[in-house]
């Protein structure tokens, strides 16, 4: 089951079928407020990880972070990985996957730093630090997508859910390059 999808940069209002989704920074020292949010469930199955990674594609292009460019690709890839995560290792019969993804300001004039956030329901499946594939003899192809998430991004982690059981897998991604949105850079200049 999915809701419907909520972003603080439109300015038409929209109707979820259940309370839009929070949003929270506490893990996300020295951020500040997000210049837009998006936040989602998604059914925990291959096919709702694939629908995350397409919304997060159209979002990142609706926020001026175009298909085809570096970080829009390394975002959308990021949102794969994790979502395939969450539904591989987090799944839960019967729970949902949450998403959301932060487009932040930084405090550098012309930087921005988008964050993805996966939340899952299974609290004793922690991720580990991912290991090289030259590191682990008779590595297989499985069990890379931590590694590439970890290469990609300036940084990741995660943290015990805090409104029940489960965890959030999170990941920034970084680009000095990166200007406001053109719908709200009007609204975001000094």
């Amino acid at each position: 089951m999915t809701t419907q999808p909520t972003d603080h940069c439109d300015t038409t209002q929209r109707h979820a079928t259940s309370a839009p989704l929070r949003t929270t920074h506490a893990s996300s020292p020295g951020s500040v407020a997000p210049a837009h949010t998006f936040a989602m469930r998604f059914t925990s199955t291959p096919r709702g990880a694939r629908l995350a990674r397409h919304l997060v594609a159209v979002r990142l292009d609706a926020w001026g972070v175009p298909y085809g460019t570096d970080p829009h690709e390394a975002i959308v890839l990021i949102t794969a990985e994790l979502a395939a995560n969450a539904v591989r290792h987090g799944h839960v019969p019967g729970r949902d996957f949450r998403l959301r993804l932060h487009d932040l300001r930084t405090a550098a004039p012309d930087g921005r730093t988008i964050r993805v956030e996966v939340t899952d329901t299974r609290g004793e499946r922690l991720p580990r630090p991912p290991v090289a594939p030259e590191d682990a003899p008779g590595a297989e192809e499985a069990g890379r997508g931590l590694l590439l998430v970890a290469h990609l991004a300036a940084r990741w982690g995660w943290h015990p859910r805090p409104d029940g059981p489960g965890k959030t897998v999170w990941a920034e991604c970084a680009w000095p390059g990166l200007l406001p949105c053109p719908p709200c850079a009007s609204r975001t200049a000094p």
